[in-house]
């Protein structure tokens, strides 16, 4: 029920049907990386949705068992699930109530007072574990401050994994979303930006990692004409040919789907201003795809009040995620104070964001 599918081409779709290669073998699934790749100038493996994507990525810059990974608490679960599928934990930090996203001040405030770097690696003083990776998310297309976190996590050796799963387009300082740390990460579910019903994007600027990412996705599986040998323990997280279609004919009208959401955002900012409510706009050095939309309330109560008034009204609004510190999963993770967190989750509502409106 995506109505960017408005005015779609179907010819990919018919093709891919016509050829009855539907699944995992096909030539849209290569399309869709190629198409991708040259818009974003990086390695492209699709896989089956985001989540995934995430799993492999920090498995490839070495997260493994009882490692500690640094997010942020304000996101969607996929971002704290892809960490335990490596059985790791996570350590939740604060974030900007500007980019909504990972702080590098607080990233910084913490290692300096926990971490400890030994033969070349961080570690963490107060649990011991290593420290293997820092997964910022650009929260509704929002990019975070980029440029700071990489310096905090070089200065910590400590390897960056972008969750951009919703900010597909969005720039920081004119480059690319998901093309800043060893891996970044794209989601093609129903709402995103761009949507092939399920699906998502390994992305990196290393060969050798992007080629060992299209093995694990492949099951481990010995490339051979009809034998089937698999060499370690790999994934059936192909994106499949059919998906990979739908996901071609988005993607070209990716940068018309923009233009409508900045459009649609500019018109909601002089509306809500009007209005004396704070619409959230781009942080500076950023251009954001606006792919989720929202509004900053003064409270909890307001927030209550506008939630509770829209949707009787059948005005679909939706309050920003709890925060993952607060999921009875991940309570016992080590966090800072989330003081920032905590104001905006009390107080962010999500508005219709569609490309048709």
């Amino acid at each position: 029920n995506f109505p960017g599918f408005t005015n779609i081409n179907p010819k990919y779709l018919n093709e891919c049907i016509d050829s009855t290669f539907v699944s995992s073998v096909g030539p849209f699934v290569e399309k869709f990386d190629n198409m991708l790749g040259g818009i974003i100038d990086s390695n492209v493996v699709s896989v089956v949705n985001g989540t995934a994507a995430l799993h492999i990525s920090l498995k490839l810059v070495g997260v493994t068992k009882n490692d500690e990974v640094i997010t942020q608490p304000l996101t969607f679960v996929a971002t704290a699930n892809a960490i335990n599928y490596n059985n790791a934990h996570p350590i939740f930090l604060d974030v900007d109530l500007d980019t909504m996203g990972l702080s590098p001040d607080s990233v910084s405030n913490f290692l300096e007072e926990f971490g400890d770097i030994r033969d070349g690696k961080c570690y963490n003083k107060i649990s011991g574990r290593r420290i293997a990776a820092c997964l910022p998310m650009h929260t509704f297309g929002f990019p975070v401050r980029l440029d700071e976190l990489i310096r905090v996590c070089n200065k910590w050796k400590i390897p960056i994994v972008e969750d951009a799963a919703e900010s597909l387009g969005s720039e920081y300082k004119g480059k690319k979303t998901g093309t800043f740390g060893d891996f970044g990460v794209f989601s093609f579910n129903g709402n995103k930006i761009i949507t092939s019903g399920g699906g998502g994007a390994i992305v990196t600027n290393n060969k050798y990692l992007a080629k060992k990412a299209k093995y694990l996705i492949t099951t481990a599986k010995r490339p051979h004409p009809y034998e089937y040998f698999h060499t370690e323990i790999g994934y059936n997280f192909r994106m499949p040919n059919i998906n990979a279609a739908l996901a071609c004919a988005q993607l070209e009208k990716l940068e018309k789907f923009i233009e409508r959401k900045r459009s649609l955002a500019l018109d909601y900012f002089n509306f809500f201003k009007e209005n004396g409510i704070k619409f959230k706009t781009e942080p500076s050095n950023s251009k954001s795809n606006y792919w989720l939309m929202c509004i900053e309330l003064e409270n909890k109560s307001d927030r209550d009040n506008f939630l509770k008034c829209t949707n009787e009204e059948k005005v679909i609004t939706r309050p920003i995620w709890t925060l993952m510190s607060k999921l009875p999963m991940y309570d016992s993770c080590q966090k800072d104070d989330l003081k920032n967190a905590n104001y905006l989750q009390d107080r962010i509502v999500n508005i219709p964001s569609s490309v048709c409106l």
